[in-house]
């Protein structure tokens, strides 16, 4: 399928793998259909979220666990039964990233993460009840925390 965006222009996306959000996500709740486009820079964490119906709705995203390895939260079972989660290697995880222009003020949102489900591209944002978690995580502060340096080191 050809997907016309306003970040990429005209691209071949894979019709099968267009995300279904039922609910939308919140204040954008008309739309409901998504695609991961994925960094052709595999060293780069971020993809983007591109609305599969609106032209300019994109989203940056990033895998939480590169910046905060400890996030920890339970999904709902309203949630799990919704996205039709059989198995806990079926979902991935996503926060959606402010990148405001000084890059060293970058944000992600680990209160509001992306659920979905690898296996059937049902996906839905919940909200985390969580003190620990906020709308705004500095990427690049939490990177540089001594935890995430000992996680990292260990990962070379």
């Amino acid at each position: 399928m050809l997907l016309k965006t306003r970040n990429f222009g005209e691209i071949e996306i894979e019709e099968e793998k267009i995300l279904d959000f039922p609910d939308g996500i919140p204040a954008f709740e008309e739309r409901t259909k998504f695609i991961i486009l994925k960094n052709p820079d595999e060293e780069i964490p971020f993809h983007w979220l591109q609305s599969v119906e609106d032209e300019n709705l994109t989203f940056v995203i990033v895998n939480p666990f590169i910046f905060r390895p400890d996030y920890d939260f339970e999904i709902s079972q309203s949630v799990v039964e919704k996205l039709g989660i059989e198995a806990v290697e079926d979902v991935n995880l996503f926060a959606i990233v402010v990148v405001p222009e000084d890059i060293s003020k970058m944000t992600a949102n680990l209160r509001a993460p992306l659920i979905i489900n690898s296996k059937n591209y049902k996906a839905k944002q919940i909200v985390i009840e969580d003190e620990r978690y906020h709308t705004k995580h500095y990427i690049l502060e939490e990177l540089n925390t001594p935890q995430n340096e000992k996680t990292l080191e260990g990962a070379k």
